[in-house]
């Protein structure tokens, strides 16, 4: 069996592996300014996909842009997640060389979808592959590819312990090799129940003290977690943003999330913004915290928001997620200031950052990786590949960070 990473190697982002010029695992893109896109383009007969964040799935529809119809594999949230994220796209970059899909394009993914749940063996390109709960987000899978002599487990992107929105990851199929992520292979995550009642009691007090609390999340996971942190503790909160539309397709896959019901009283307890007549302006009158896009405040209702409460030292501003440095999320937490509405703006109001990751960190990368101590290790997806791979050779695993281009023989 042989491996090539045509991204996602040494870096994070534009995931991408190809399985003997054949099988095609994940084909995703680099949100950089332009975005970055797997190396090539290939000609598989047939696709399977991990899960539904940009960097994995952002490029699929242009596999179909040629005459090759390659089926396309993944499970019941993977494929609508991916559909919504390319319609977004489009809308941002449908007229300009950076889009490398077209409406056209788009159509056909439905034309080749097909979908599986967990556990459920199902035949790719002559390949046996099954999906397990990765605890990433709804749908998220590890993939176990066996070609009869090889079993490769690729983990995709994935979690150890519970969220709200979906459980850890438990399933350790046996294997001949693992391509296992490293987002976070050098962090050790905060306790989740403790972040939460930081959160929680900083969010209690904002309102008790009348202001307004603005939490800018990720569409896709981020923003049904905080729904259902909101409603635990009894805060008042609005959605707005692309992650209504996710929560409204959430609802329709129960046995994608961890409780169906806490994920039905969430949504109920929560108010949806419509953003007509001047709504937004009078919500941030209102003592509530308002979850929206986007997580790392380039774009959406958040550029909406923000300059409405900035200037009130009593709001608060409460990240949740990773901020890449460069855009405005990550200059706010470093410098207290912004570019809001095209120019540079302080912000008075608070600004607080809060880790609720939905990837395992070092202790939980090893959680998993102890189940295959005896197993070669082809350690992707992170910004420090090859010093984590050196900390596996020194506990005894056979591990490497292969580099993007590169073809592993296994």
């Amino acid at each position: 069996m042989d491996i090539q990473f045509l991204g996602g190697a040494r870096e994070i982002g534009r995931s991408a592996i190809l399985v003997d010029d054949s099988l095609l695992l994940d084909f995703g893109m680099l949100t950089d300014n332009p975005p970055q896109f797997p190396i090539e383009t290939p000609n598989p007969d047939a696709v399977v996909v991990s899960h539904g964040h940009l960097d994995h799935v952002g490029t699929i529809p242009s596999l179909l842009s040629g005459e090759s119809r390659p089926p396309i594999h993944w499970t019941p949230p993977t494929y609508e997640l991916t559909l919504t994220l390319a319609q977004d796209t489009l809308k941002l970059h449908g007229g300009s060389y950076n889009c490398p899909f077209t409406e056209t394009d788009l159509k056909r993914v439905t034309q080749v979808s097909k979908t599986h749940g967990y556990q459920e063996p199902f035949e790719a390109a002559g390949y046996d592959v099954t999906f397990y709960n990765a605890g990433h987000i709804p749908g998220s899978a590890h993939v176990l590819v066996d070609d009869g002599e090889t079993r490769l487990l690729y983990t995709g992107d994935f979690h150890t312990d519970d969220q709200r929105l979906v459980s850890g990851s438990t399933a350790r199929p046996e294997t001949d090799v693992v391509i296992c992520e490293s987002t976070y292979s050098d962090v050790e995550h905060e306790d989740r129940s403790v972040v939460e009642e930081r959160f929680a009691e900083s969010v209690e007090t904002t309102l008790w003290e009348g202001g307004t609390v603005v939490v800018p999340a990720f569409a896709i996971g981020r923003t049904q977690e905080m729904m259902l942190i909101c409603d635990a503790y009894g805060i008042p909160c609005y959605v707005d943003g692309m992650g209504k539309r996710v929560t409204e397709m959430l609802q329709q896959h129960p046995e994608f999330v961890r409780d169906a019901d806490a994920f039905r009283r969430a949504k109920s307890h929560a108010r949806f913004v419509t953003g007509r007549n001047g709504q937004r302006k009078r919500i941030t009158e209102q003592k509530a915290a308002i979850i929206t896009t986007s997580g790392m405040l380039s774009g959406g209702p958040a550029m909406t928001y923000i300059p409405e409460i900035r200037a009130n030292p009593m709001n608060k501003i409460t990240m949740t997620g990773y901020q890449v440095d460069g855009t405005p999320g990550h200059d706010l937490l470093e410098t207290g200031s912004a570019e809001l509405e095209g120019r540079v703006l302080p912000v008075s109001a608070q600004v607080e950052q809060y880790d609720f990751s939905a990837h395992a960190d070092r202790s939980g990368l090893f959680e998993f990786l102890d189940s295959y101590e005896n197993t070669p290790i082809l350690v992707n997806h992170g910004d420090r590949c090859e010093p984590f791979a050196t900390v596996l050779q020194e506990a005894g695993f056979e591990a490497t960070a292969p580099t993007i281009g590169s073809v592993q023989s296994i």
